[in-house]
């Protein structure tokens, strides 16, 4: 049994103010930053040196820029292709028709000449950044090709013989525009939850100064301000409220619909909704201390950490793109030793280097990147180890620690007894609130909360004094009023009643008024109504899930039975808790590790998956590999069956994106020439960004994967 030994060891005394975060964030400079490094190499210039984000997601507005940059240019180069194609030499002679206009390889010289500069810029430039760089990639290829096109066409209308390819490289250059700015806008709408999460935080705040709100910009709030949230503002800070009552709308940050009941002494977080009540709250965090802050940078910082699916698909890339270099002037040799013109050789290397275009691949991966991890912070599941991520797909066994995870983390009352007929379990409970009220033992407040859900008026008290070790004790109503342990009914030997209490499972606290033994109260740590549904879900998957616990046999026994877990362990300290992930380790099993992140953190770090439930702990945020802000088991089924699917979409984008070039690139090279069989560059062209949209799209359809 817990015995009431530590119970009022000490009066009442304010709550510790909430440790500083150790995440150092700037949130005018990061909002941008996590959107970027999404973003494929080569769409358009860099920012301005020095360029910073403010709450209003300039960032963003920075890439809509760039998009704008492209949709124009793909318009300009569009027109200006228009009346290149019409006049193409073969053009007309594929659709039969006849036009004699005066000049006309000039003006298709001219005009294609606008598109390859303007056009072309963008694919130009990053040719140059890659081959700065040493590592040749899309850009390089999507350079080579339309440069090569461009020279070789130049030369025709000069007097080299042959044919032109200026409608190819308008079409190439425009098809390729479309391309990008349709991915571009892709990743914006990836992204955008970052940029809701920055637009959440209010611009001002009403400061409490000589009494009178003053207004003040929200950059220059200090720890211990006192800050009014009027009905319908956001909070515009971390803080904890001093005065007043309201519901605030939190659903944004945690992910939980219903709004949550604030009085005194509650904590709030910044960027939530205020109700219909007025509050005065004590400023704890700001800035980059603040709990939205820790959000946008774990969501960016997972954003862009390197998932080995990730470095996969860049390798490939690499390799793709010394394939594609390699075999476009292989192709060019070899047509030009068996005899070919250079005219047909060039096309054949042009769209050869058109069809290896890694751009589809590129993407493939970072788009699934930057959506999975805004939706699963949209849904409380904080991602900040990728690789851990998609490795969830791998578990074989949890471990669960017990309290704060599959159980509330907070002793509920479970009975109240009466031993008495002259009262009522009401006024029993009213009369040990009386005297509970005086301190912040978690008895205290398991009780006190009771007392308020049953809609009981707590009693002043007086002659308010704690008994070391044994309990509380005072005056309520003229009636003398202990709420004691078992060690002062041990001490003292009262006589009692027999308990019905679950033994070892639930705390026992006895009320004795004018000395009699009123009745007593139990308190347990309540098994969370959503740890059955998150068991079932995993057995079904064929996990195997075990509980382990620094508590007693009988409470782990109890909570493993009820949930129908696989097993556990009790009286487990933390560095036991490591060790037992290594023994299941050494086993072959792949070990997820759930816990609050604190007396966790030794088997969070060993775990193969660390998985910390409960949001805002400094050790959770350093150790596990993911953070479930609404502390809900459920999240744990969702996090894993989610990390399934994303892990699916990354596999498909990948054979979408490279697969083609299996079938593409030899009719590409001419293989099948004899047989009536050759794909021009400008089908080259289309189907490299055909399967850029289709992986764009595939990447989007990942949000239907979570509920």
């Amino acid at each position: 049994m817990k015995e009431h030994q530590e119970h009022h060891h000490q009066p009442a005394k304010s709550q510790e103010k909430s440790k500083a975060g150790k995440e150092k964030l700037q949130l005018e400079e990061k909002a941008l930053h996590g959107h970027r490094e999404a973003m494929p190499h080569g769409k358009g210039t860099p920012p301005p040196h020095g360029e910073h984000v403010g709450h209003g997601g300039h960032g963003h507005d920075h890439h809509r820029m760039m998009i704008e940059d492209f949709k124009r240019r793909f318009w300009i180069s569009l027109v200006l292709s228009a009346p290149v194609i019409v006049l193409s030499p073969m053009v007309q002679h594929i659709l039969g028709y006849s036009l004699d206009v005066p000049y006309s390889m000039y003006i298709a010289f001219i005009l294609s000449s606008i598109i390859f500069f303007y056009g072309g810029w963008p694919f130009l430039t990053g040719l140059a950044e890659e081959v700065k760089k040493g590592a040749p990639g899309m850009m390089t290829l999507i350079g080579v090709a339309i440069t090569v096109a461009y020279l070789y066409s130049t030369a025709v209308t000069f007097g080299l013989e042959g044919m032109d390819f200026f409608w190819e490289l308008a079409t190439l250059i425009v098809v390729m525009l479309l391309g990008h700015w349709i991915e571009m806008k892709s990743l914006l709408g990836a992204s955008k939850a970052l940029e809701l999460l920055v637009s959440m935080m209010p611009a001002e705040a009403q400061v409490i100064r000589n009494g009178q709100p003053v207004t003040v910009r929200v950059e220059e709030l200090k720890q211990g301000d006192i800050i009014l949230v009027k009905p319908g503002e956001k909070v515009p800070a971390d803080g904890v409220v001093v005065q007043g009552e309201s519901y605030l709308n939190e659903s944004m940050l945690t992910g939980e619909s219903k709004p949550v009941q604030k009085d005194k002494d509650d904590k709030v977080i910044g960027g939530s909704i205020n109700g219909n009540g007025s509050l005065q709250v004590r400023v704890e965090s700001t800035g980059k201390d603040s709990y939205l802050n820790k959000v946008i940078h774990l969501v960016q910082e997972a954003q862009k950490t390197k998932s080995e699916t990730q470095r996969l698909a860049d390798k490939a890339a690499k390799w793709l793109a010394y394939l594609a270099l390699t075999a476009g002037f292989g192709t060019l040799a070899a047509w030009l030793l068996a005899g070919a013109e250079l005219d047909f050789a060039l096309e054949r290397m042009v769209t050869v280097m058109v069809i290896s275009c890694p751009h589809a691949l590129g993407l493939a991966i970072p788009l699934v990147v930057a959506i999975s991890t805004a939706v699963s912070a949209n849904n409380g599941l904080l991602i900040r180890n990728r690789t851990a991520f998609e490795n969830s797909r791998n578990i074989t066994t949890i471990i669960f620690d017990k309290t704060g995870t599959l159980t509330q983390g907070s002793h509920e009352v479970a009975q109240v007894v009466v031993f008495q007929q002259t009262i009522n379990e009401r006024e029993l409970l009213g009369w040990a609130a009386g005297v509970e009220q005086h301190s912040e033992h978690y008895i205290s407040q398991g009780i006190l909360k009771k007392a308020k859900a049953e809609g009981i008026t707590v009693p002043v008290s007086e002659n308010f004094n704690y008994l070391p070790g044994k309990g509380l004790e005072g005056t309520v109503a003229g009636h003398d009023v202990k709420v004691v342990g078992p060690n002062y009914i041990k001490e003292y030997n009262v006589q009692v009643p027999q308990s019905q209490a679950e033994e070892g499972v639930e705390t026992v606290v006895y009320v004795l008024v004018d000395r009699q033994v009123a009745g007593y109260i139990t308190l347990r740590d309540q098994i969370r109504p959503e740890s059955a549904g998150a068991i079932q879900v995993l057995k079904a998957n064929g996990i195997k899930n075990l509980l382990l616990t620094g508590d007693n046999e009988r409470v782990a026994q109890s909570v493993s039975d009820k949930l129908g877990m696989d097993g556990y362990l009790a009286n487990v300290l933390p560095h036991q808790k490591q060790e037992k992930v290594k023994e299941l380790q050494q086993q072959g099993e792949f070990v997820a590790m759930t816990g609050d992140g604190v007396n966790d953190a030794p088997a969070l770090a060993q775990a193969d998956v660390g998985i910390a439930v409960g949001s805002g702990t400094d050790v959770a945020a350093e150790t596990a590999d993911i953070i479930l802000v609404n502390s809900n088991p459920q999240d744990i089924a969702s996090l894993i069956l989610f990390g399934k699917a994303t892990y699916r979409k990354m596999i498909q984008n990948l054979i979408w994106a490279t697969g083609y070039n299996i079938i593409a690139l030899p009719l590409a090279a001419g293989v099948l020439y004899n047989q009536g069989v050759m794909i021009s560059p400008a089908v080259g062209a289309a189907l490299m960004s055909l399967s850029t949209v289709i992986v764009a799209v595939n990447a989007q359809l990942l949000r239907r994967q979570i509920k």
